[in-house]
């Protein structure tokens, strides 16, 4: 069952309710009305019965048509005594009359009964019984029809809102509602179209995101093709051909001295390129170093290639953690540290590492130029948010023009962890 006809049901009920609860109340006053007009026709009837025992002429014709809830008869009755009216009915079921007639004996030999007749005072009850019942009709009718009314804007808001999920269900992201007149409805339309349009940036920024990653990855690709084959593939080359050397000059120990020495040389420039490379690939430190040690590590190598002021700062005994989790940290301080290089224009760069509570807390801050907040975030922040939200932890960034960049995580560590 729907929801307008649940509606209509339940309206239905309530002025059926209300109708009985009115009717019951009708009939009750109407029953104490018809009891005070039965005993005030009852006086009226034992006054007309010894009126015709004494004076039987001073019964005018037509009176009993003047009079009011009182019923004048003479006997026999032509019709069936058996048979009974409505009213009659009525005021014996519903009201409990059971009036007893008067029957006089004139001089002439006549009977005349003279009898209570409520059927005037049923006959008013009856009526007002029915107003009732069209007026409790006539106002459920209004009150459906403005219901319809009223539910059939609802429903239409309802069925535009399902269309628009349906259709941002099937990836139609630039579905909007339009604006009704209804306050529900314009804030439900307000946040409907709010939410396509983050979804749709969110779509853009995934898109964009991942396009950087595939120019990122395409970058580094010939970046490491480059080292192989410009760096190592040349010493690999110079090494070759000084073995070659050292076998036409094996008799000269002199050149032979010479030639080991470059050969030493070229070989420590090798691992150092090999060093390198494997460090940009995978922090290897991490498995030999802990995570204050590589960060110091990171720190310095990174003040020596920038020329930048670099402070790490650890405070309490750091917690043994496992390899992912020393990984994204690490990555996430290097990344923070690779923007400061690019954007920042920074003369010093401060880290702190704090650990108390099971709590872990990384704060990065230099004293760049800084901008304005809120505004797109580039590449590398992207990159660090996707880490703290790997982790689980809480990251906040704050920035202000010509007052550098702030980045401050806060990870909660497992009690296993500590």
């Amino acid at each position: 069952m729907s929801v307008l006809w649940r509606t209509y049901l339940l309206v239905t009920l309530f002025f059926a309710l209300v109708t009985v609860l009115g009717l019951a109340l009708l009939v009750r006053q109407a029953s104490e009305d018809v009891q005070r007009e039965v005993q005030a026709a009852e006086a009226v009837v034992e006054y007309l019965y010894e009126a015709a025992q004494r004076d039987p002429a001073s019964l005018q014709n037509g009176l009993a048509d003047n009079l009011r809830h009182v019923r004048l008869q003479w006997l026999p009755l032509a019709t069936d005594p058996a048979a009974q009216s409505f009213e009659q009915w009525l005021g014996q079921h519903l009201f409990a009359l059971q009036p007893t007639p008067r029957v006089a004996m004139l001089a002439d030999g006549r009977q005349l009964q003279i009898s209570v007749d409520p059927s005037d005072e049923i006959d008013e009850v009856w009526d007002s019984l029915l107003q009732l019942l069209l007026l409790c009709l006539l106002a459920l009718l209004i009150s459906l029809v403005a219901i319809r009314w009223a539910v059939h804007r609802g429903l239409r808001v309802l069925d535009e809102l399902l269309a628009g999920l349906q259709q941002v269900t099937q990836g139609q992201l630039d579905a909007r509602l339009p604006a009704r007149s209804l306050p529900e409805a314009r804030q439900l339309a307000g946040y409907f179209n709010a939410m396509a349009t983050t979804l749709q940036q969110v779509q853009a920024d995934n898109t964009e995101l991942t396009q950087a990653l595939m120019a990122l990855q395409e970058r580094e690709r010939a970046r490491l093709g480059q080292t192989l084959h410009d760096d190592l593939g040349q010493y690999l080359s110079g090494i070759r051909a000084q073995a070659c050397l050292l076998q036409a000059v094996a008799q000269q120990p002199e050149q032979v001295l010479v030639t080991a020495q470059q050969l030493d040389a070229n070989c420590q420039r090798l691992q150092e390129g090999f060093r390198a490379l494997i460090r940009d690939l995978y922090p290897v430190v991490l498995e030999h170093l802990q995570l204050d040690e590589a960060l110091h590590l990171l720190a310095s190598n990174w003040q020596t290639a920038q020329r930048v002021q670099c402070h790490v700062t650890v405070s309490g005994t750091l917690p043994n953690l496992p390899l992912p989790t020393k990984a994204h940290l690490y990555r996430l301080v290097q990344e923070a540290l690779t923007n400061v290089a690019k954007h920042a224009q920074a003369s010093e760069v401060r880290v702190r590492l704090h650990y108390q509570g099971r709590r872990l807390r990384l704060f990065i801050r230099d004293n760049g130029r800084g901008a304005q907040l809120p505004q797109r975030p580039g590449i590398g922040l992207r990159s660090i948010h996707e880490r703290a939200r790997s982790l689980g932890a809480v990251l906040r960034v704050h920035s202000r023009p010509q007052a550098g960049w702030a980045l401050c995580l806060t990870l909660a560590l497992p009690e296993q962890e500590t």
